[in-house]
């Protein structure tokens, strides 16, 4: 698994977006093109840093790239540049527990910030799977994602509900019984959103929902296994957050160029 490539047609749509982003030095094409390969080698790869092949270059420089673009927002914009054309008839939404390898612990703490508070800053926590990060995501009615967040394992899927559709004209927003709870269905009638939530066993007002409709929310879960077939998503090593949702942005990213 040394040489992973772009399809001329992916890699033509990505460098016209790296030429206009104004935090990002292209120089050479060949050389952008080859940074560009060493990330798409370690996300398939999992692959810790140090094991980048030669051939894409000092690992280190690799790593140090990677980071500066985290830093500037150039990977959420890409994210967001690219998904911009969204099917917005039905919104789905859900999460995602991830396993997180024991070396993403240890990031470093501010001063006297106990170690479950950096742990959850980091979105990092115990659940019933263990060391655990949960991904949020909304994906439109064709299933490309266009909205991620990152949460410790343990967080219930409600507290992401109202971020992942604020500010979306989507007409129907589709979940599981998760999401079943009165404040965020009363945001969503407040927005005109048609709701396709079954309801909770123990909900004394029944309500119906389009079952039929319902049906399309496996696009999300279509959605998380795309995503787990690059293994440094699959299984989290990263100690910062950011740079985990860096690398959850450029593979979304690869998706809409799919």
């Amino acid at each position: 698994m040394s040489s992973i490539e772009y399809r001329l047609d992916q890699w033509s749509k990505i460098y016209k977006f790296l030429l206009v982003d104004p935090h990002v030095y292209v120089g050479k094409e060949s050389n952008c093109r080859l940074f560009m390969e060493a990330i798409l080698w370690i996300v398939r790869s999992g692959a810790q840093w140090r094991l980048l092949p030669k051939e894409y270059g000092l690992w280190n420089s690799v790593y140090k790239r990677f980071s500066r673009w985290e830093e500037q927002g150039v990977w959420e914009r890409m994210f967001t540049h690219f998904s911009k054309d969204t099917d917005l008839e039905n919104v789905s939404i859900d999460s995602s527990v991830i396993r997180a390898h024991p070396c993403s612990a240890g990031a470093q703490k501010k001063e006297e910030q106990e170690i479950s508070e950096a742990q959850t800053e980091q979105a990092l926590g115990r659940s019933k799977g263990g060391f655990t990060t949960k991904i949020h995501a909304a994906v439109d009615a064709l299933g490309n994602p266009i909205r991620l967040s990152l949460t410790p394992g343990q967080s219930h899927d409600i507290l992401q509900a109202r971020p992942l559709i604020e500010g979306l004209e989507a007409q129907a927003v589709l979940a599981d019984k998760a999401y079943d709870a009165d404040q965020f269905l009363n945001f969503l009638r407040e927005k005109g959103i048609l709701i396709v939530i079954p309801q909770k066993k123990n909900r004394i007002e029944k309500r119906d929902y389009d079952f039929f409709r319902y049906r399309e929310r496996h696009l999300i879960e279509c959605f998380f296994n795309k995503i787990k077939h690059f293994r440094r998503v699959f299984s989290r090593f990263d100690k910062i957050a950011k740079k985990y949702l860096a690398f959850l942005q450029f593979v979304s990213t690869l998706i809409w160029l799919r």
